[in-house]
């Protein structure tokens, strides 16, 4: 009789054990649900995606003025690009119910890229080459903001979307670089570091989403 109540008894520690271990899955399951679930907007997060509406705006504006002023081919191309950058932060911003604003071209309601806009204009009246030199100066920047809020957030929405503009703002990076260089030119990076500028510069055009 005591053979079968401790076959029983393993029986049941059994069961409790595989109970346990089912448990904690669907634990873990509902964390990994939880965690790709749409995600609530922070105030930080919402702030960086109106700064990168207008920085995004800055190079379209900047591009397209000295589209104008010189026709020059990457000017020509990047603008367009620089517009489909504004319409993904857009559609995040519309899809989140949040109000925005975009001005009229050459103006900004951030005071600083009021004041690039304003010294850009200036510059690229001087020649083609300080032009190209606005162009790469915009993209330097462009990485280094993107970057930093990208280092910020763990919405998924907002990475996804950042990640799509900082691929396409190195792509236009190695673009301008590639056309100062042509011109017999350098670039000195002003924003990002020179070990991730030469990362950058050194490799391939990408294909971006």
């Amino acid at each position: 009789m005591k053979k079968p109540i401790l076959i029983r008894v393993i029986s049941i520690l059994i069961l409790l054990v595989s109970l346990t271990m089912l448990t904690a899955c669907s634990d873990d399951n509902d964390n990994i649900t939880e965690d790709t679930k749409d995600q609530t907007l922070s105030e930080t997060n919402k702030d960086a995606l109106l700064f990168m509406l207008e920085e995004e705006k800055l190079a379209r504006d900047t591009y397209t003025y000295i589209d104008n002023l010189w026709s020059i081919n990457q000017f020509a191309n990047i603008q367009k690009s620089e517009q489909t950058h504004m319409d993904a932060i857009e559609n995040l911003l519309i899809q989140n119910n949040i109000e925005y604003n975009i001005k009229p071209a050459g103006k900004f309601s951030n005071q600083t890229l009021q004041n690039f806009y304003n010294q850009f204009e200036i510059d690229a009246t001087v020649s083609k080459a300080n032009a190209m030199q606005i162009g790469a100066t915009i993209e330097d920047l462009d990485i280094k903001d993107l970057q930093d809020y990208l280092d910020e957030t763990t919405h998924l929405d907002l990475i996804a979307v950042f990640e799509n503009l900082l691929c396409g703002s190195r792509n236009h990076l190695r673009s301008f670089v590639s056309g100062i260089e042509k011109g017999g030119n350098t670039y000195t990076p002003q924003f990002i570091t020179e070990e991730n500028y030469n990362a950058i510069i050194s490799s391939s055009q990408e294909k971006c989403n």
